[in-house]
């Protein structure tokens, strides 16, 4: 009896299938709402590409297989654009949603006709090898891509698994075809904004079955080296390679920074040609191995059905109700949000440190891709409920880091810092993950990271210069302003991390430094300005003057945007603007400037007045109006951007997904809350719009979200109750949620003025 007990439940959990730490049965196929389109295009011409890709990829894993649509990435940066009709090709690894291009590593590309060696033009008025193709023919589920190249008639699909990427070509007949694999496919060359350079590739013919080779690439990420290994399902005839000008036939190995090589299959096309690929940061025999590990036959299908169940079981961690609409944005969201961080160590758990020497993660996890200015703000927190032991993964990551470079992630890729941003935004994920009590990582090793992290001066944060003058001077440290209020930020982070640990000291520097953005407050204009080494404002001032990276006080964004940027301590902020109605007057101004900023540098869209929901800086600002005695506008906006500004079309993003941060800002509105301050674990309340949401806890327990009687109209919060009782905050914790159990909102078509005598978030959470 025992032993058919023990069959019955095996075969149950073989089935259904539960995600660690939930106890939740994977019953429904997620995958069904996820839509990998979205964010592919724009949503008009003013504004930007999601620039997400549609291609095949398992959640948080190396290899992402997708198209692309141009020779020469760059915008966007996914490498595709849903409004162009040729594909050049299939390359291993792409980013998802950035506004900086790179990767694009191994492009595979089947093709008929004569060999051609280049693509031709985007506009295919120059011959090559690329194709038309149509929307009609491309299909896309998670770990599944595929479409109909018309100019060959083949059928190409992809999958993928953590470290590999599969290709089924079915062709339309048994003429011959051929297959290319270009190295050379990157960014364009010597260009004065996306700089790259192939510094050395090599590709080896093992047998008429299988190739291997690598490139050492200097792009976006310096200096980044990347091995693949391919095995055929059937061997190809012969093959030519091109290095440089030069062609060789049949030779074993080619060296080249410009190397190509076609595989020419003129027998059995009448079957379909399958390849798998294995790929790895560190050796080509961690991309062999990677390979044997994760795909030991040619079973496509299985490789497909394998990928879509492991995005189910991270999917389930949320289930909701409402819209067909409303479910493909929010676990396309989902989907999205989970792409990364990469796992870039191998299947042994080998790695290449950020000093390039070899190691090894116990957990055989080793985090990249680290877009900490945007991912800080509503990513990281959303992973701390809904993927609680992968946070203490990325954060061991980040600390690998801090070991080797002397100072946390700041925008990290491929196991690198691009040093691309500003702030040192890994420190308030660390800390954020220490107070909700998250297990995994060595408190004692993290607080010793965000202290030297923050008293080691680096590109963009010479602390000697904020010690000195108590801000950064424009004339010494460019994007002067931002750096100030976000250095700001992360000090106030670190200062409670160090009262918590028992380090007054430390606490009292930090809590001290985390103030100097009122050194930069200008009380006659209401902004937050420049200043130069001499204390004295930088003239003229523009408050609609948009910044870029580099050469303005702004980075990004402009005065207006980056005045809202306290959420340390917004209390102290609304008394430093002369208090309540004053604040309140500023808000409303900001959301209903009509005035356009002028050149955005190509950062921002999705405009509400001067708020734009494109770009980060903007994306805690409508949740301020929680601290006010009007927290019915926060409902207002909130659900005005949900409903307006996200879409389950290729436009349905207003700016760049921004690797899960435009995503996960959704998410948590979607159901109602949003953590202004990320470290604080207090979620600010906006405007639910889901029938029903409910998380499922890595602890085991659910906390759900019930929202009657929402619609377009009925977006302002009536009444709440939290576990039948009611509640009058405008706020909920973490702890709240971790709890478990229900918190029901009850919506109207008018504003609840009873609501100005509610609880007003705190800055701390009790």
């Amino acid at each position: 009896m025992k032993k058919l007990l023990f069959m019955l439940i095996t075969a149950t959990l073989f089935i259904f299938g539960c995600r660690p730490g939930q106890n939740k049965p994977q019953a429904k196929d997620y995958t069904k709402f996820v839509n990998p389109f979205i964010g592919t295009g724009a949503m008009d011409t003013l504004s930007l590409s999601g620039s997400n890709f549609p291609g095949a990829c398992l959640p948080f894993g190396l290899v992402q297989l997708s198209p692309d649509t141009r020779e020469y990435p760059d915008d966007p940066c996914s490498g595709y654009d849903y409004k162009d009709s040729t594909i050049l090709g299939f390359s291993h690894t792409h980013l998802n949603g950035t506004g900086c291009p790179d990767l694009y590593d191994f492009l595979f590309m089947p093709y008929g006709g004569d060999i051609q060696w280049k693509a031709g033009s985007d506009d295919c008025k120059t011959k090559g090898f690329r194709s038309k193709f149509r929307h009609a023919t491309e299909k896309a589920s998670p770990g599944y891509y595929s479409v109909v190249l018309d100019d060959y008639n083949i059928k190409a699909e992809m999958t993928a698994t953590e470290h590999c990427g599969m290709h089924r070509y079915t062709f339309a007949n048994k003429n011959p075809y051929h297959l290319i694999v270009d190295l050379d496919h990157s960014l364009v060359r010597n260009s004065p904004y996306r700089y790259c350079k192939i510094i050395s590739a090599h590709v080896k013919v093992v047998d008429n079955r299988t190739i291997e080779g690598y490139r050492i690439i200097s792009g976006w990420a310096k200096l980044r080296k990347v091995y693949f290994r391919a095995e055929f399902s059937r061997p190809f005839d012969t093959h030519v390679m091109k290095a440089g000008q030069y062609e060789f036939a049949d030779v074993p190995v080619a060296n080249n920074s410009e190397l190509k090589i076609v595989m020419n299959f003129s027998k059995d096309n009448d079957k379909p040609l399958i390849v798998k690929v294995g790929i790895s940061s560190v050796s080509a025999e961690g991309a062999k191995a990677n390979l044997l590990t994760e795909i030991k036959d040619f079973n496509f299908d299985r490789i497909s059905e394998r990928a879509k169940q492991s995005w189910n079981k991270e999917l389930l961690c949320i289930d909701v109700e409402g819209s067909d609409q409303q479910k493909s944005i929010f676990y396309t969201g989902l989907y999205h949000l989970f792409i990364q961080p990469n796992n870039i160590a191998d299947v042994s758990g080998n790695y290449l440190s950020t000093d390039n020497s070899p190691a090894k993660a116990p957990d055989k996890k080793h985090y990249s891709t680290f877009s900490l200015w945007d991912t800080y703000r509503a990513a990281h927190p959303l992973y701390t409920l809904v993927q609680e032991e992968r946070s203490a993964g990325f954060i061991n990551s980040m600390l690998r880091q801090y070991e080797t470079y002397g100072y946390l992630p700041i925008w990290q890729l491929w196991g690198t810092d691009t040093y691309c941003m500003i702030g040192n935004h890994a420190i308030p994920v660390i800390v954020d993950a220490y107070f909700k009590g998250i297990k995994g990582f060595d408190y004692k090793k993290a607080y010793e990271a965000v202290k030297g992290s923050s008293k080691t001066s680096h590109k963009n944060a010479p602390f000697e210069l904020l010690d000195k003058y108590g801000y950064f001077p424009e004339d010494l440290q460019t994007q002067s302003v931002s750096l100030t209020l976000e250095i700001a930020y992360d000090d106030w982070c670190v200062a409670q991390m160090a009262k918590k640990m028992g380090f007054e000291a430390d606490y009292n520097y930090f809590i001290k430094r985390s103030a100097s953005y009122k050194n930069l407050y200008d009380a006659k204009t209401g902004f937050f300005r420049a200043k130069n080494s001499k204390g004295e404002w930088i003239e003229p001032f523009n408050p609609l003057a948009y910044g870029g990276n580099g050469g303005y006080p702004f980075t990004e964004g402009n005065a207006w945007q980056y005045l809202w940027y306290v959420p340390q301590d917004v209390p102290a902020f609304i008394g430093l603007m002369g208090g309540d109605k004053n604040f309140i007057a500023k808000l409303d101004t900001f959301f209903t400037l009509a005035a356009k900023p002028g050149d955005v540098n190509g950062n921002a869209s999705g405009f509400i007045g001067q708020y734009a929901h494109g770009n980060e800086p903007s994306h805690h600002i409508v949740y301020l109006y929680d601290f006010t005695s009007q927290p019915w506008k926060t409902q207002y906006y909130a659900a005005k951007i949900v409903n307006e500004l996200y879409n389950d079309q290729s436009s349905g993003y207003s700016g760049n997904e921004d690797c899960g941060q435009m995503s996960a800002w959704y998410v948590f509105s979607a159901m109602g809350f949003y953590p202004v301050n990320p470290a604080n674990g207090i979620y600010c309340l906006g405007s639910p719009q889901l029938k029903k949401a409910t998380i499922h806890l890595a602890n085991g327990k659910q906390f759900a979200v019930k929202t009657n009687n929402a619609s377009a109209a009925n977006v302002y919060i009536q009444k709440i109750l939290l576990n039948g009782i009611p509640y009058e905050k405008n706020y909920i914790t973490h702890k709240d949620i971790e709890a478990g159990g229900l918190i029901e909102f009850f919506m109207g078509n008018t504003p609840n003025l009873k609501m100005a005598n509610w609880e007003k978030p705190p800055l701390y959470a009790n």
